[in-house]
């Protein structure tokens, strides 16, 4: 049995505390909102869980302090727009060499770090897993068969992971690319915010199709740039990820899309969505990588004009139907006719 502390009291949060307390570990769950934290108390029930009931010997606290000693293991569960803010707040409470594993996924706008180096530069003592994966809280809480990745620089630390989560319904591999895991799961929202535009706007399967095929292109070609491996692009933390959050109504990115597609602003869309649209915070990063790397994103590209431009969603794709004719396949050379 391992001591662990979830840090966010948010859907995914209590979706993996469900998974490991099922594995007979001891489970806290800290929160810096008060109201979530007495929700929790209360109803041992999380809103966005309707019907899934937390055990009576889970822990709930807003004490930072005695939710991070002496733990075997913090995840870190907040949504990526205040990893660092909570980094910086627990990092003096972490003891050398604790292990955090974080379950978020987003760029952040101003410094291009992934949430694995956010949480390194604010908690350099600490030593640092991402789980990342095809996965939406509604399901995992329900134990519906879920299959993830652990990442880690330290097979050791990978490993670690993988035992404390991994179960019947929820299959967890292990992976050295930890970058290119962070990368598939940030941009992967992106692509989900116009595959949700497409179907507010009334298009099809077709459309679709294009979105997540070009769209895993574009994280690929980003990725591989930047140094990730092209294996875990093809894999569950790509393509898995993708046409998981493209293809769902789980999914805020999409949802939120189709309220654009619709022809709200992203503001409305996130208050309608009532959660935190990861994919809105990292459009704008993306781009900045796309000009630092000098890769093309067009399906990214439009996504930003949509978001923060004012562009109508019916031009953006409109624009991308007709943009220069292209080779599908660019390294394979054509037969001597």
């Amino acid at each position: 049995m391992a001591k662990v502390c979830i840090l966010g009291g948010g859907s995914w949060g209590i979706g993996l505390s469900v998974v490991l307390h099922k594995n007979g570990h001891e489970v806290t769950v800290w929160s810096a909102v008060p109201a979530e934290i007495q929700m929790l108390q209360e109803k041992h029930e999380h809103k966005m869980l309707p019907g899934v009931k937390l055990s009576e010997d889970m822990i709930f606290t807003t004490d930072d302090k005695s939710a991070i000693e002496g733990k075997d293991l913090l995840v870190m569960a907040v949504a990526s727009s205040y990893t660092r803010s909570t980094a910086h707040r627990i990092s003096p409470l972490v003891a050398k060499g604790q292990r955090i594993v974080s379950v978020s996924k987003g760029i952040e706008e101003h410094t291009l770090m992934t949430q694995a180096q956010i949480i390194e530069d604010e908690i350099p003592q600490a030593q640092v897993t991402v789980l990342s994966g095809p996965t939406h809280a509604e399901e995992v809480s329900r134990g519906i068969p879920t299959t993830i990745v652990a990442g880690s620089k330290s097979k050791s630390c990978a490993e670690y992971v993988q035992n404390l989560f991994m179960n019947e319904v929820f299959r967890v591999y292990t992976s050295p690319d930890v970058l290119g895991i962070e990368l598939g799961g940030a941009l992967k929202n992106v692509v989900a915010l116009a595959a949700g535009i497409a179907d507010g706007l009334g298009y099809g399967d077709n459309t679709k199709a294009a979105l997540i095929t070009r769209g895993i292109t574009e994280i690929a070609r980003l990725g591989t740039a930047m140094g990730g491996n092209f294996e875990t692009f093809c894999g569950l933390t790509g393509i898995g990820d993708l046409i998981v959050t493209c293809a769902s109504m789980h999914s805020r990115n999409r949802r939120a899309g189709i309220l654009i597609g619709q022809g709200k602003t992203y503001e409305e869309a996130m208050k309608e969505v009532q959660m935190v649209v990861e994919g809105v915070y990292s459009a704008k990063a993306a781009m900045e990588l796309s000009k630092k790397y000098d890769v093309q994103l067009p399906i990214i590209e439009q996504v930003n004009e949509v978001l923060f431009d004012g562009k109508p969603a019916d031009q953006a794709v409109k624009e991308l139907m007709l943009r220069d004719k292209k080779l599908e396949v660019s390294h394979l050379p054509w037969p001597e006719e």
